[in-house]
């Protein structure tokens, strides 16, 4: 079958990729669409650390091939979208609700695959860059036959990110002010996250001006251009003058970490969403947060995806949710390359690579 596989030096497109048969509590899924993300660009940059041969992709939706011993959830024929989580469901922090916190899912890489007689990671325990994959059971989440998969794919991370950062880590309430840095695929899913939150003004920046289009269409109110205004905070102390109740910083970069927490109001939350290199240190004047500002981590949109991708797939299917306006192109999986220059250049909000026969 094919796949797209990173061996430590380039990512290729093979097509002798072979996976195994679902083991107990496992599922097999014939995989339709995968969204590529910033995540799977950041694993060839080496910004992201992860074992390799390595089959990518961590954002799919596809349909259920067969299910290991003790799945009852999904049944063969079941359209799913895919999740990276693929937590225990026992340990304490799972009890309490928190399964992106599992320690069970974390660092802890499998090898489903295989190639030419070697073993291969599977990445996220995931990797949806491949025609067939096996995930664990509470990693399939049923979705409705008329969702599109193409669309649903994004559900499994920048949707679960970035919506979920807004509704369930920094819990944006009615009438807040949120600031938004970086408007790529996590971005503008925080900005519509504000938006069915209910957040008063919205303001994005970008050094792209032709994202502030969709930018506004996802729930900007206000846009600047990064790279022509004269000084960003000066910009954004112009629409908000006290500061931002809400500061979601999306780049990964840490002088705008630093903005992020500058440009917050009294009591204000700076969210790091963004993936900056493994190494990287930020910082900021101490004296800046004892008006009881506060820096937060946020792994996954603090995600319970089997709650949640069920409720964005219903408010996709109300009208409340975009998911079509995401996928700016698709591609077939052969165009590996093409989809990841274009989102290197940002020429695309998402690109969706999509496998047929």
């Amino acid at each position: 079958m094919r796949g797209v596989i990173f061996d430590g030096k380039l990512p290729r497109v093979v097509d002798d990729l072979e996976v195994r048969a679902p083991g107990p509590g496992e599922v097999l899924v014939a995989v339709t669409a995968a969204g590529l993300c910033h995540s799977d660009l950041s694993v060839i940059d080496g910004t992201i650390p992860f074992p390799v041969p390595v089959v990518l992709g961590h954002e799919g939706a596809g349909v259920v091939e067969s299910v290991g011993a003790g799945v009852v959830h999904v049944a063969p024929g079941d359209h799913v979208a895919l999740s990276t989580l693929a937590n225990c469901g026992v340990c304490a922090d799972c009890d309490r609700g928190r399964p992106t916190m599992c320690r069970t899912s974390i660092g802890m890489p499998g090898r489903p695959f295989s190639q030419g007689g070697g073993r291969v990671f599977q990445f996220a325990s995931n990797s949806a860059f491949a025609e067939y994959t096996v995930v664990k059971a509470v990693q399939a989440v049923r979705i409705p036959l008329d969702v599109p998969l193409t669309s649903a794919a994004l559900i499994g991370c920048g949707v679960l990110t970035g919506v979920g950062a807004v509704l369930n880590r920094a819990k944006v309430a009615q009438g807040d002010s949120v600031l938004v840095i970086g408007t790529g695929g996590i971005g503008l899913n925080v900005l519509q996250g504000a938006r069915l939150a209910g957040a008063s003004t919205v303001v994005a920046v970008d050094a792209n001006p032709a994202k502030e289009s969709v930018a506004r269409q996802f729930g900007a109110t206000h846009f600047i251009d990064a790279a022509t205004a004269p000084d960003t905070s000066e910009a954004v102390r112009d629409i908000l003058p006290r500061g931002a109740d809400h500061a979601f910083e999306c780049v990964g970069d840490t002088g705008l970490v630093r903005q992020a927490i500058d440009l917050l109001d009294r009591g204000g939350q700076a969210i790091l969403l963004g993936v900056p290199p493994a190494g990287a240190e930020a910082a900021f004047l101490v004296s800046s947060l004892y008006l009881d500002k506060t820096i937060l981590g946020c792994r996954y949109g603090s995600s319970r995806p089997q709650r949640d991708i069920p409720l964005y797939a219903r408010l996709y299917r109300e009208g409340r949710l975009l998911l079509d306006e995401l996928v700016t192109k698709t591609y077939p999986v052969e165009d590996f390359a093409d989809a990841a220059d274009d989102a290197r250049h940002g020429r695309i909000a998402r690109g969706v690579l999509t496998f047929t026969c």
